[in-house]
C-alpha cells in the first residue's frame, strides 16, 4: 500500500453484498471508526491499535511472493471491533502482467483454456488471463480459503504489458478464480493508474461493476471526500477510502 515500499493498485467488489502505525492512533475522531491495512513491512513491528477493521496483504510486494507474517496479521485483523459496515478482516493481493518480459520469468503459463481461447505460452490475452487466474489460485492456496473479500492492488510499481487489453485480461483471470471459489473482489487503485494500465473498462468486463478502494488522501476528511470521486470504471462504486498518517495507512468505509 502507499505506506509500503510498493506504493499500494488496484481492487473491487463485484456487486458487493453490502455491495471486498505507532501503537496509538494519530487522530482522535471517535465518530468515524477507521481501519488499517498492513502487510510484510509491518512484520516484527507493533501493529496499529484502535482499528475497527483490518486489511491484510497476502503477498510480499510482488504477485508471486508471500507475506511471511500473514497469519499473525490476519489474527490481528480478526480481533478488531468490527464497528463499521466493513468486514473485520479483509485481504489484498498484488497484481501484475509480465507478458512483455516472459523470457525473464518462470511463472508464465504455457497452457490453459480461457475466455480468450487457449493459452499457448505467448504474450497474448489468453495467457494473460491464465497468468492472473494462476496467481489468484496460488493466493487462495496460501491463505487456505477463498471465502474473503479480496482487493486487487493495481500499481505501476509492478510489471505490466504495454497493452491495456492484456492487463485487463490478467485481472479478469484473478476475478474469475476468486469469485468461482466463493470470494468477493474489489479494486485498489488510483484513477490515473487504472487509466494508464487498463484504459477504458468495457461494460462486459467482469471488472466493470466492481467496488473500489480509493487511494491518495492525506487526512480522514480528504479520504471521506474521495468516497465521492467518480469511479474509474463507469459501473464501479466506492466501498472504502484510504489515507496515510504517520507510519500507517488508515481506511474509512464509504458505505
Amino acid at each position: 500500500m502507499k505506506s509500503l515500499p510498493i506504493a499500494l493498485f488496484t481492487i473491487i467488489f463485484a456487486v458487493l453484498p453490502y455491495s471486498a502505525s505507532a501503537a496509538k492512533t494519530p487522530h482522535s475522531n471517535t465518530t468515524t471508526p477507521t481501519g488499517n491495512d498492513i502487510s510484510y513491512p509491518q512484520c516484527d513491528k507493533p501493529y496499529p491499535t484502535g482499528s475497527a477493521f483490518g486489511v491484510i496483504g497476502v503477498n510480499a510486494g510482488k504477485a508471486t511472493t508471500f507475506n511471511t507474517c500473514f497469519s499473525s496479521e490476519l489474527a490481528w485483523a480478526q480481533a478488531k471491533s468490527g464497528t463499521t459496515t466493513q468486514p473485520k478482516a479483509q485481504l489484498y493481493v498484488n497484481t501484475a502482467n509480465p507478458g512483455d518480459v516472459i523470457s525473464q520469468i518462470t511463472t508464465w503459463p504455457t497452457a490453459g483454456l480461457t475466455p480468450f481461447g487457449t493459452c499457448d505460452g505467448t504474450n497474448s490475452q489468453s495467457c494473460s488471463w491464465q497468468y492472473g487466474y494462476d496467481r489468484a489460485t496460488d493466493d487462495i492456496s496460501f491463505v487456505g480459503s477463498a471465502a474473503w473479500n479480496w482487493w486487487l492492488d493495481v500499481e505501476t510499481a509492478n510489471s505490466w504489458t504495454s497493452d491495456p487489453t492484456k492487463n485487463t485480461a490478467a485481472l479478469e483471470g484473478m476475478v474469475a478464480a476468486f469469485q468461482s471459489a466463493g470470494g468477493t473482489v474489489g479494486i485498489y487503485a488510483t484513477t490515473a493508474t487504472w487509466t494508464s494500465l487498463m484504459g477504458t473498462t468495457p461494460a462486459d468486463s467482469s471488472l466493470y461493476p466492481l467496488g473500489e478502494w480509493r487511494v491518495g488522501a492525506s487526512s480522514l476528511t480528504n479520504a471521506k471526500n474521495n468516497c465521492l470521486v467518480k469511479p474509474f470504471t463507469a459501473g464501479g462504486h466506492s466501498v472504502m477510502s484510504q489515507y496515510t498518517s504517520g507510519r500507517f495507512d488508515y481506511d474509512v468505509s464509504c458505505i
